[in-house]
């Protein structure tokens, strides 16, 4: 949902999907010559009208319905205005569906309220119970009455609107066969968007909710930001602002951001993040469903991989699938995807995900053209940068393997057998570590797979590494962490990162920032944040009592790399991460509402001992 993406990324999610430039001369050309346009307000069951586009193939024959809706508006608006492209891609473009888009409840030209992530109502007893299965109920019923359609529609969206393609499964209207949640926002405090397992991802939020948050104009077609910032090193300009409440001031929010005032209220996970929650609802869904994620996605990883693993528990009976690769935020949509990072993928990747899955998905649901016989999951392997298929998704072959911290900054499957044995260091909330190398007005999009060597150096960042190993170990699935821990403080944050060191050797075949020689390269591959307040409930912070040690386990999300022999394994401890998160005073008191004098030092061990061995879990899969 947090879509601020350097001016240089392919895919900037503030500008609406159908609006974005990824459309060719030749696609704008197509859409005008063969489609119309209709806007219409269709009315909800509680009498409040959407405002919706229909794009209409001029042929007049029976077609699918392909629909997404959104709160980032359906322009251009307009009878005779027509974006540069319809539908999820040009492919599906020319097979001349049925196109909608529509303005969600609240936003831009629709009626009502808006609210963030409605919550979903499952027992619905009157008309005045509505949420977005209602209104997708709703829109679709009356599209299936007043439109030349064959009576199959499918839905989907990318990240904010992958939400609303979420939530049109429970109770779906039977007209719905198929619906791709897309980089789906799904839980926003245990890791979507807003928090991270509790920690507030400042920079996202505070970029995103200036513009989502804004004013919206008399005439319904565009939103005025909340502030205007200019900026040259996003590090310095939120350490200026020394505490949250300092983004409340006459300069920026000033009391007038609603969402992110109510992010900020409720600092727990407490009934306002739960009901907004899409999980438990994904039950008994009908649709055919394709989920869709990437690799690299700094907004809603967990969304992808959570949403298909509930409908998978909940909904087993479903036709449900999955591909993972390794794309940003929706880049997926964009044109091309050759390479990222360090890593080179050998052809265009979108090309191959356009139509071998999603036209492919598309078209046999609600066509009966073809044929879709993608595998249950279709996941791209970095590393070795391969697609790999599964009949299951984590595959059961991977086979949990503990890597234990020890002293001298080893890492290995053998448990320590030291009687009492740690690591310490000195996390400054006035010195944070930095989530990425270099000055930066907005956020570096490959911090996902950045050289990790700027932190290792740190004193306030930990590292264990293996030996060089002596052959490739595959890991995918599902990562966890293990982390036996005290301070002198009352709260802390615990940040791990999973990296893949180069042999010293490795040539350097592409342009690194700063030009870095990438021999010892060290490549994150998964790295996540965890509020220590929260390690033994969500809904119920408690403080650490300092030098008392205490375990603090979390998950990071799943990976599929492969770890080429030569290299090495290694992991990252620290306990700032900014200003991708906020910083934590390591005090334990309401965050949000913390002063600066709040924020202290603390000496935090991290222990490796017989006793309290603290380490990662890898899914290690046999090949």
């Amino acid at each position: 949902m947090i879509k601020l993406i350097k001016a240089s990324a392919l895919f900037i999610l503030f500008i609406p999907i159908i609006a974005l430039s990824q459309g060719s001369n030749e696609d704008a050309v197509f859409v005008r010559g063969n489609y119309t346009k209709r806007e219409v307000y269709i009315p909800m069951r509680d009498g409040v009208k959407l405002f919706t586009a229909i794009y209409e193939p001029k042929d007049g024959l029976p077609a699918p319905i392909l629909m997404q809706r959104t709160p980032y508006s359906v322009s251009p608006y307009g009878k005779d205005q027509f974006p540069l492209r319809l539908g999820p891609n040009n492919i599906l473009l020319k097979e001349k569906y049925i196109i909608v888009y529509q303005d969600v409840r609240g936003r831009y030209k629709s009626e009502g309220s808006f609210k963030e992530m409605t919550p979903a109502i499952d027992n619905k007893k009157s008309n005045k119970d509505v949420d977005e299965s209602s209104d997708t109920y709703d829109t679709v019923d009356w599209l299936i009455k007043n439109t030349q359609n064959n009576g199959r529609v499918g839905i989907w969206g990318v990240s904010y609107p992958g939400f609303y393609a979420s939530a049109s499964l429970p109770d779906a209207h039977p007209a719905i066969k198929a619906v791709s949640p897309q980089a789906p926002v799904t839980d926003e405090f245990i890791g979507d968007d807003c928090n991270h397992n509790g920690a507030f991802f400042l920079l996202d939020n505070f970029d995103f909710y200036n513009y989502f948050d804004g004013q919206r104009s008399q005439n319904g077609e565009e939103y005025k930001p909340l502030f205007t910032v200019k900026r040259k090193n996003t590090y310095q300009f939120f350490l200026d602002m020394k505490t949250l409440q300092g983004a409340n001031g006459p300069s920026y929010f000033n009391k007038k951001g609603i969402i992110w005032q109510q992010a900020l209220d409720h600092d727990t996970y407490d009934d306002f993040w739960k009901s907004r929650n899409i999980r438990p609802h994904l039950k008994n869904v009908k649709p055919a469903v394709l989920v869709v994620g990437g690799w690299f996605d700094a907004e809603d990883m967990f969304g992808a991989l959570r949403t298909y693993e509930a409908i998978e528990k909940q909904s087993p009976a479903n036709n449900s699938r999955i591909i993972m690769g390794p794309w940003t935020h929706g880049a997926w949509s964009s044109p091309k995807w050759e390479k990222f990072g360090l890593y080179e993928f050998g052809s265009n990747l979108n090309q191959y995900y356009k139509e071998e899955i999603e036209t492919k998905f598309f078209n046999y649901y609600l066509k009966d053209k073809g044929s879709f016989d993608a595998t249950e999951a279709t996941i791209f392997e970095t590393g070795s940068n391969q697609w790999k298929h599964y009949k299951e998704w984590p595959p059961s072959e991977s086979k949990n393997t503990s890597f234990y911290f020890h002293s001298n900054q080893k890492l290995s499957t053998q448990k320590p057998t030291t009687a009492k044995s740690f690591d310490e260091y000195l996390s400054d909330p006035n010195r944070p570590v930095p989530y990425t190398n270099g000055i930066y007005s907005e956020r570096n999009d490959e911090y996902l797979a950045e050289d990790q060597r700027f932190a290792s150096k740190r004193p306030d960042v930990l590292f264990f590494q293996t030996d060089i190993l002596t052959e490739d170990i595959t890991v995918t699935g599902r990562l966890h962490v293990n982390l036996y821990v005290s301070t002198t403080g009352t709260d802390a944050d615990f940040i791990v990162k999973l990296i893949d060191v180069l042999p010293g050797d490795e040539p350097t075949t592409l342009p690194t920032p700063g030009n870095l020689q990438t021999g010892g390269y060290q490549r994150m591959v998964r790295a996540e944040v965890f509020r220590g307040k929260f390690r033994n409930s969500y809904e119920n912070p408690q403080p650490f009592t300092p030098g008392k040690i205490e375990k603090v386990s979390f998950d990071l999300n799943e990976t599929a790399h492969k770890f080429l022999k030569g290299h090495r394994i290694m992991v990252q401890v620290q306990s700032s991460w900014f200003p991708i998160t906020d910083r934590n005073p390591q005090k334990f008191l309401k965050i949000p509402l913390a002063k600066q004098n709040d924020f202290q030092k603390a000496t935090i061990h991290i222990y490796h001992d017989a006793v309290n061995s603290s380490n990662i879990e890898l899914p290690i899969l046999e090949e």
